[in-house]
């Protein structure tokens, strides 16, 4: 089973110590599939606590950066609060934390029609920053794409009619790509529903950095499609559209790349079917979530009818 901090184990007055935060109260909150989170409430203000519990000391750290450096360069997203020694990070019982300041709002599944195309802005203004610019310098290259070592897993997987069809469709989508990459830029790779705040002024906040990379920018932006232009398992052209519109009045799409993209939204439904499937039946075996991947099937085969043929 995956490792979770409760809040049993933390130790709130050390907390407190070493943020200098006054009577600190913590409240878990739902949601992350990878690490822990709580509300932190106190006369100091309102933050949030990230338990990171499955990162090391130095993944952690580069997190905080990263997500304080995206801050810092006008990203909508939540600024990291330095301990009282300045770190942005602090050791937690076995684990590593990182706390931020709260952001008033909540988390709308599916992300309303009106505010497709402002996350699709916000997407583009992360592509638009120079991948050199401070704190940025040492960002992992596409991290979100399938390395060689989970291709290797595809031909054991018990559920062999999704691994056949898994194959198939990553060799369709390596022959359509012909190896050809755009620029790569600073991509967020998991931009769905869970990962933005929306406030009461229908302002939206980015969350969760964890998959942060250099990658090719319309491949995140058909990972955005995955996660934000779909219902019921298939993608919908209306939402589509307004997240694309969105994001071409920033950066707007050559006629190459506006051919592309159902071949990068393809992709991006099978990098996520995998993982879903990894993560459900092999990594962490879950009986009520060991189907979950096959709802990308459906998804996978409403693409054309959505956004045309790539």
């Amino acid at each position: 089973m995956a490792h979770y901090t409760t809040l049993d184990q933390i130790d709130v007055p050390v907390l407190a110590g070493r943020y200098g935060i006054e009577q600190p109260k913590l409240t878990g909150l739902t949601g992350g599939a990878a690490n822990s989170s709580f509300h932190v409430s106190s006369p100091s203000g309102e933050f949030v606590l990230t338990v990171l519990d499955n990162h090391d000391a130095h993944s952690a750290q580069r997190l905080a950066e990263h997500t304080q450096a995206l801050f810092r360069l006008g990203i909508p997203t939540t600024e990291v609060v330095p301990a009282r020694d300045g770190s942005l990070t602090v050791p937690l019982g076995n684990s590593t934390a990182i706390l931020k300041r709260w952001v008033a709002g909540e988390v709308i599944e599916p992300l309303p029609l009106t505010l497709l195309p402002e996350a699709g802005r916000a997407l583009a203004q992360l592509h638009l920053l120079d991948p050199a610019s401070s704190g940025l310098e040492e960002v992992p290259i596409a991290t979100r794409r399938l390395s060689p070592a989970h291709l290797e897993r595809i031909p054991q997987f018990e559920d062999r009619a999704f691994a056949d069809w898994l194959t198939t469709g990553l060799a369709r989508v390596r022959a359509a790509e012909g190896g050809a990459r755009r620029q790569p830029r600073i991509v967020h790779g998991d931009l769905f529903a869970d990962n933005l705040v929306v406030s009461e002024n229908s302002r939206l906040t980015i969350l969760d950095w964890e998959t942060v990379s250099l990658d090719d920018p319309l491949l995140d932006l058909g990972m955005a499609a995955v996660g934000l232009a779909q219902e019921h398992n298939m993608l919908v052209p209306t939402r589509v559209r307004a997240l694309v519109d969105g994001y071409c009045s920033v950066i707007p799409l050559t006629d190459q790349d506006a051919a592309t993209l159902p071949v990068e939204i393809e992709h991006a439904a099978l990098i996520i079917a995998f993982h879903r499937y990894f993560r459900h039946n092999v990594r962490f075996p879950d009986p009520d979530r060991r189907t979950a991947h096959r709802a990308l099937i459906d998804f996978v085969n409403s693409i054309d009818g959505a956004v045309g043929g790539g």
